[in-house]
């Protein structure tokens, strides 16, 4: 004899199992196919650095100070080896031409800068853009810091992409820092980031649209 058929529902949903019988149904079929052990979701690691760069914030004024202490010594220090001992041989030269100026009892001006001291100090200038390169730009383009910014948790980025300029950006960020610097007025661009809004830039993060993270 044919098994009798489940009873179906009357109403508007005539002709269909009942609720409680599509539900027995579906746990009698889950009896018969394997279940899949669960796995806990992994995060895919680019999208979690994606987040992370995108929820970066300007960093605090008094982290970036320690960080500019640090690359601004370093800096220095590299720029002193060849300035010092070009700095001693350029006094020499004007002694000697005050001590020849004396000799020939005549009045006779004697030029700070002329041929021999300015060769000394484009040496010197070229040694502190050869330094800047070196140890500002080129870390700045491939990590996006420098020593005294990796000591601090700091980090230099492009406000559109949060990623770390590229040489042209990162070149005249350092030429519009050190630049001013020399002519007096650098002090001015670095207090600048005090009053400005929302990123806090100096100018030479405006001049390269990037932004100190931290």
């Amino acid at each position: 004899p044919r098994a009798a058929s489940a009873p179906l529902t009357s109403g508007p949903g005539g002709g269909q199992s009942s609720w409680a019988q599509q539900v027995h149904q579906l746990a009698g079929a889950g009896d018969e196919q394997p279940v899949a052990p669960w796995k806990p979701p992994v995060e895919d690691p680019f999208q979690a650095v994606a987040r992370r760069q995108a929820a970066a914030r300007p960093a605090g004024l008094g982290k970036r100070l320690a960080a500019r202490l640090v690359d601004s010594a370093v800096v220095a220090g590299g720029t002193a080896a060849a300035a010092v001992p070009l700095g001693a041989k350029a006094i020499d030269h004007l002694n000697d031409k005050i001590d020849a100026a004396r000799l020939s009892g005549r009045t006779v001006t004697v030029w700070l800068l002329d041929g021999t001291t300015g060769t000394y100090l484009g040496i010197v200038l070229a040694v502190l853009l050869l330094s800047g390169v070196l140890y500002e730009v080129l870390p700045t383009v491939k990590w996006g810091r420098t020593l005294g910014k990796k000591l601090c948790g700091l980090q230099v980025r492009d406000i559109e992409a949060h990623e770390p300029p590229a040489f042209g950006p990162a070149l005249r960020r350092w030429l519009v820092y050190s630049v001013p610097g020399l002519l007096g007025v650098g002090l001015v661009g670095v207090v600048w980031c005090l009053f400005d809004r929302p990123w806090r830039q100096c100018w030479h993060d405006k001049a390269a649209h990037t932004f100190v993270a931290g």
